[in-house]
């Protein structure tokens, strides 16, 4: 499977583990039609293994972790089964760790499908893959979605109490009278007291998301923004701006912007350029083909009407593209921008800071999350390629 993509599950019952190079936590998590969970009791992992319908599943270091999910003992509102994996070791990213999820028929053992998340980094916890319902079949979706904040920011986001570490205090009897809490559960075993841990470190550059929230967005190679403000996914008309300039005041450069749509399987779609200005049944528009590269403003632009956009739709890969063979290190000044077609503002930016000799770059990607909304990454990666053509490939490879 391949992110976004999803199959029918044949059985009621499925076990998902998580295979890694490294010991990994895998859990579960119930979810309700809003997305959150009821309460802390459908958050399933190894302090709490069991809940309606889902169980977790040790490998006891041998083999891989499992959540189990019976879709038919599951409760009346609970429309999805998420499945996240964490490194067992604390701060542990998944840097060089490829983790693999299988999807298995719970009784016989038979692989239904598997997983691989591809271009993970300083990610700490992935939500894997999702067990969901649609019109009335339980289905598996391949998700691959990383968090810089560890699974407690799965958790949190998913309407989870998490409980942070008390401060150090001096000690103090308790009333007698006063009753105690029951304890939350927690999100990692019991462990030693030990000396008060060093502050984190910064996230690591492209670590985890912004949204639109507080205004423009700046991105630097591999960052991503979630096109969501106020709580709400960004469906609606979007133009990129695509620009650049001759280096060095050298001659005039003829590059041609382009996007590539692409379905769950990374399967190419359809390329909108200079020579089929309009695709997916005019969803995607592009504005023309620009000969010279001088004047301010965009270059090209390319309209996409993300309400419009076909739900096979789940990738576009936006590049630029030199066919009369100019190198990009005679290009300067060239960037990408995201407006809001509606009002002319300018919501996400990414300006290219290197060059490569090269014909093709990358310059940035949307994805559509398995929650609706759309994200957007920098990219900024160069291939050879003079044609649109030639980038559909290597375009497909970093989704």
């Amino acid at each position: 499977m391949t992110p976004g993509s999803n199959i029918p599950l044949p059985v009621t019952r499925v076990a998902v583990d998580v295979a890694a190079p490294v010991r990994l936590d895998v859990s579960g998590l119930l979810l309700t039609a809003d997305g959150k969970v009821r309460s802390d009791d459908d958050f399933i992992f190894y302090n709490q293994p069991a809940g309606p319908g889902v169980t977790y599943r040790s490998g006891g270091g041998t083999a891989p972790d499992a959540i189990i999910v019976d879709t038919s003992a599951l409760p009346p509102g609970i429309e999805k089964i998420v499945v996240t994996a964490s490194p067992d070791a604390a701060g542990q990213t998944f840097q060089g760790v490829e983790p693999t999820a299988t999807i298995r028929g719970a009784d016989d053992n038979s692989v239904l499908a598997t997983f691989t998340p591809p271009q993970l980094g300083a990610e700490t916890a992935l939500v894997v893959v999702e067990i969901y319902l649609r019109n009335g079949v339980w289905k598996a979706r391949a998700v691959g979605q990383g968090y810089a904040d560890g699974l407690a920011g799965i958790a949190t986001d998913f309407g989870v109490s998490v409980e942070e570490p008390a401060a150090a205090a001096p000690a103090q009897p308790a009333a007698p009278s006063q009753p105690v809490a029951p304890p939350m559960p927690t999100m990692q075993p019991p462990a030693a007291p030990a000396a008060p841990p060093a502050p984190p470190a910064p996230p690591a550059p492209g670590a985890g998301k912004v949204n639109l929230d507080k205004g423009r967005v700046s991105l630097q190679k591999n960052q991503t923004v979630s096109l969501v403000k106020g709580g709400s996914p960004l469906l609606s008309q979007v133009r990129m701006g695509l620009g650049w300039e001759p280096a060095y005041r050298g001659k005039d450069i003829d590059l041609d912007a382009s996007v590539i749509a692409y379905g769950p399987q990374r399967n190419h779609i359809d390329s909108c350029y200079f020579g089929k200005l309009s695709i997916v049944n005019g969803a995607i528009k592009h504005s023309g083909d620009n000969l010279t590269g001088e004047g301010g403003g965009d270059d090209e632009v390319i309209t996409v009407d993300l309400g419009r956009l076909p739900q096979e739709v789940t990738g576009l890969v936006f590049t630029v593209n030199s066919f009369s063979g100019q190198k990009f290190t005679e290009v300067a000044k060239a960037y990408c921008r995201l407006l809001d077609a509606a009002t002319g503002e300018e919501l996400v930016r990414f300006d290219l800071t290197s060059a490569e000799p090269q014909t093709g770059v990358m310059m940035a990607k949307l994805i559509r999350q398995f929650t609706g909304e759309w994200d957007m990454t920098a990219m900024g990666d160069f291939v050879k390629a003079r044609t649109v053509r030639n980038m559909v490939k290597p375009a497909a490879q970093s989704l």
